[in-house]
């Protein structure tokens, strides 16, 4: 007979690490034609950072993204970047591409200020425009304005920065310390059928509540969440890796080695819950390793609740949980009531 359940998983999640240095640096160059270029050492994983770091370059820069073009993870041309790892890429190197495109952008403002006569501080850049604040309809083209600043005064607009958390030693005698700059929160809910007779256990749906600070791309949020889902079915259910006697892997390759394929996705829910970090760049955090935290325990707690069984030891495999369930009967299998 087959059971549903019904579980919960909540996590936080630090961004980035603050106990060691933890630097990004970029360079923003403006172009002549209005577009700009901008060099970042960090690498594109398949998590859409390159979308999210030139979203942040050209809200910066009062230009669309399509004009900022990215050179990345080039270590003769590109600045340092301390690596995609600890979910800090949007945080930590988002921060430092967008002080280096506050800078380019002063320069601007600096060429621009005499020619609109006012002083810098009262423009802004807007719609590939550097306008005066309160009276858009005087401004000039950003083109024009590198125009001027390269061949005419001889500034060329470029900005340089780095970023680096602000870095607390820990207490070695009592732990005591800022171990990360910022947290992200999540929960996630699981639905699932388990089966008494076999064990097997299936995710038939998830809704997931993610805080990742401003959400720069939703979109590219919403996947990250979705594949972290994925990922955490497969280390619910199904991921496992075996060892003979002699420490010999018996299933090093993935006709053996069990993971979630499309078939194996249940209906997900996915909520962004925008939660301002002044620390942030345009306050964002980050999302990326947070996605996949919680959907073990969800899944798990939703086991117990279908047929009364706690799996302590991760895949819960059919064999896990028939085994769990028939040790609960005192080793022998009964019929449970379907759950309402």
């Amino acid at each position: 007979m087959r059971h549903r359940g019904k579980g919960v998983g909540c996590m936080w999640y630090p961004i980035g690490f603050t106990v060691l240095a933890n630097p990004s640096a970029a360079t923003v160059k403006i172009n002549e034609d209005g577009t700009a270029t901008l060099l970042t050492g960090t690498v594109e994983t398949g998590q859409g950072s390159l979308t999210v770091l030139g979203q942040i370059a050209a809200e910066e820069l009062g230009i669309s993204t399509d004009d900022v073009h990215v050179v990345s993870a080039d270590t003769d041309t590109t600045p340092m970047d301390t690596g995609a790892i600890a979910s800090r890429t949007t945080y930590v190197t988002g921060n430092a591409i967008k002080l280096a495109a506050e800078n380019a952008k002063q320069i601007l403002f600096e060429v621009a200020a005499p020619m609109l006569d006012v002083r810098p501080d009262q423009l802004e850049a807007v719609d590939r425009k550097i306008q005066v604040q309160y009276f858009p309809q005087r401004c000039l083209p950003i083109a024009d304005v590198a125009l001027q600043a390269q061949f005419v005064m001889g500034r060329p607009p470029i900005g340089s920065a780095s970023y680096n958390p602000p870095t607390v030693a820990m207490d070695s005698e009592t732990g005591q310390g800022k171990p990360f700059s910022t947290y992200v929160y999540a929960t996630q809910c699981a639905e699932v059928e388990v089966d008494d007779e076999t064990g097997q256990v299936d995710v038939i749906y998830m809704s997931a509540a993610h805080d990742c600070g401003t959400a720069i791309n939703p979109m590219l949020v919403e996947g990250q969440i979705e594949g972290g889902i994925s990922m955490g079915i497969g280390f619910a259910l199904q991921e496992e890796m075996l060892f003979d006697d002699n420490g010999q892997q018996l299933n090093p390759n993935l006709t053996n080695y069990i993971m979630p394929t499309s078939l194996d996705m249940p209906e997900i829910d996915v909520d962004i819950v925008e939660n301002f970090d002044p620390t942030g760049p345009f306050g964002a955090k980050g999302v990326g390793e947070p996605t996949a935290v919680p959907t073990a325990a969800a899944i798990c707690n939703a086991i117990h609740d279908a047929v009364g069984v706690r799996i302590t030891s991760l895949p819960a495999t059919a064999e896990k949980v028939l085994k769990a369930i028939k040790a609960r009967d005192g080793g022998e299998q009964k019929a449970l009531p379907a759950a309402e």
